[in-house]
């Protein structure tokens, strides 16, 4: 992989896995409309490794004070501060990893195709836009039900369609069940630090056990570029998404679904 091709595809990757466009669908069609060969397992790897550091490092503190009530609520076992929220952080992974290790076993490939994200970028998209519109957005994350956690579980499961985006439909999940738009992004950018570890981790073992070559310039630099790009989109995403609202990716999505589905 040249410099550009690198670059290129880790910062789509670090930028579209946090906004609610699909970076799976994005990273699927890019190199067919440039014509640029497969990344290949192991940069897959690395550029999520970059999005996965980027999230953690902007969460550092929320991270911190989850974990130290988590295991404090463990030891005296009652809830402590913020250790609800751990727990909801692990319960609404489950249905998504469950799902991702059963399609992983049966393989992927017919969900790949121009038609299937052209599809799911146009209907989750709407899915998005209704949610934007009729949802109350009265809560916070912290008030979130054991129902709610579940429900918003079961739609992150859905992200391993390319073309649903994983924040997008957590989001979406989020703000119908009365979060506001910031609460469901803060929401759905934690839940995505465990599934982007186990997936990362999952096609790291697959990558060691099919001996793929391993080019430690692009890989590192893939990291580098995906971890910057992932921050600045989080970062910015936060402090604008309450004043401008879901329509911009709504449109977006239409777009770039129509013109797929009017490609094929």
């Amino acid at each position: 992989m040249d410099i550009v091709h690198v670059v290129v595809l880790a910062l789509v990757q670090g930028l579209t896995e946090f906004l609610p466009i699909s970076s799976s669908g994005h990273l699927v069609l890019l190199p067919h409309v440039v014509n640029w060969p497969d990344q290949g397992l192991a940069f897959d790897v690395a550029v999520h490794v970059g999005s996965l550091l980027a999230v953690m490092f902007y969460f550092r503190r929320d991270l911190h004070v989850i974990i130290v009530d988590w295991l404090s609520a463990i030891q005296v076992r009652r809830p402590v501060g913020q250790s609800r929220l751990g727990w909801a952080i692990i319960v609404a992974t489950i249905p998504g990893g469950a799902l991702g290790y059963l399609l992983n076993s049966i393989g992927t490939d017919a969900l790949r195709s121009p038609l299937v994200i052209g599809v799911a970028t146009v209907f989750f998209g709407l899915l998005l836009w209704w949610a934007d519109y009729a949802g109350k957005q009265t809560r916070t994350e912290s008030e979130l039900s054991w129902r709610d956690v579940v429900l918003i579980g079961a739609a992150q499961a859905l992200a391993l369609i390319p073309g649903t985006s994983r924040s997008g439909v957590t989001i979406t999940a989020g703000m119908v069940l009365g979060l506001t738009r910031s609460a469901a992004a803060r929401f759905s950018f934690l839940l995505s630090i465990p599934l982007i570890g186990a997936a990362g981790l999952l096609q790291g073992l697959e990558a060691i056990e099919a001996g793929a070559a391993t080019d430690w310039i692009s890989l590192v630099a893939g990291t580098a570029a995906a971890a910057v790009s992932a921050y600045i989109c989080i970062h910015f995403f936060l402090k604008l998404i309450e004043r401008i609202g879901m329509l911009p990716f709504v449109i977006y999505r239409m777009v770039l679904g129509g013109a797929i589905l009017l490609l094929l």
